[in-house]
């Protein structure tokens, strides 16, 4: 239970994290976005952040095996960042549809779930 409720927040947290990041890139297509200034967009992308934080951080905490977790801290790490690299592809699919998803992306997706499989193995 510990496991999928830890995957579930960082799923969720890396959606927050990929918006603030990255979405910002979308959100020029607005007119009204257009007229802001570097600083305001960062400190919306700060707001749009701390979401990403109240997720991560239980995350993480939930998650580790120190605090009675069923993951070590590597193998959290490298959960979230497959996890960040999927919604990272998903987001580009379904928001910037000029970028295509190419057979190398695909290989190098199947090594990262092949490195989870691996990291989690006993």
């Amino acid at each position: 239970m510990k496991g999928i409720l830890t995957i579930g927040l960082l799923i969720l947290s890396n959606t927050f994290m990929t918006i603030a990041w990255y979405g910002h890139l979308k959100f020029a297509d607005w007119k009204w976005f257009n007229k802001l200034g570097l600083i305001s967009i960062i400190l919306i992308s700060w707001g749009i952040a701390l979401f990403e934080y109240l997720f991560q951080v239980p995350a993480n905490r939930i998650g580790f095996n120190g605090n009675g977790g069923p993951f070590s801290l590597v193998q959290l790490k490298v959960i979230q960042e497959v996890i960040t690299l999927v919604v990272f592809s998903l987001f580009t699919l379904f928001f910037f549809k000029n970028q295509p998803i190419k057979w190398n992306h695909i290989v190098a997706f199947v090594f990262l779930i092949l490195a989870v499989y691996f990291m989690l193995k006993e």
